[in-house]
């Protein structure tokens, strides 16, 4: 990013970012569920999409971790179907930035299959410690969300 551009827009609260994936035939259980640990990989999936797609490179000196994970299995996700992972910005702080996410099957109307929550905290790896999100990271991923309406 050109640090002269300082009309960039940053990620900001309600901004939105959406990324299907096929399940896989192996991803179930005996049961034909979806086994609980992939929906946290679902979730890391995008999460990944957006960080990569933001530019970030790994490793370096300074990043985003992840301090939180959490999910609320709602209704089982079966084979076959597609997954919609849509992350929310609900909270941008100082070091942290908070995330909604949805899992829906594509083609189900019926609500979300599971809902979750991720914050992530900007760190200075050399430091061990947690630093301000610098604006140009916030600009970067600003690029890979659709702006709140």
């Amino acid at each position: 990013m050109n640090p002269d551009n300082l009309s960039a827009r940053l990620l900001a609260v309600g901004d939105t970012h959406q990324l299907e994936l096929p399940l896989r035939w192996g991803d179930s259980d005996a049961l034909n569920h979806l086994n609980n640990t992939l929906y946290f990989r679902l979730m890391e999936e995008a999460r990944m999409q957006i960080l990569y797609g933001a530019g970030f490179e790994l490793p370096a000196d300074s990043g985003p971790i992840l301090a939180h994970a959490s999910c609320d299995f709602l209704r089982p996700l079966t084979y076959p179907a597609t997954v919609r992972v849509t992350h929310t910005v609900t909270r941008i702080g100082r070091s942290s930035a908070e995330f909604e996410l949805l899992l829906d099957k594509v083609g189900d109307t019926a609500g979300p299959y599971a809902r979750g929550r991720n914050v992530l905290v900007w760190m200075d790896y050399v430091a061990n410690a947690s630093a301000a999100w610098p604006p140009e990271v916030l600009a970067r991923m600003a690029t890979q969300f659709k702006p709140a309406a």
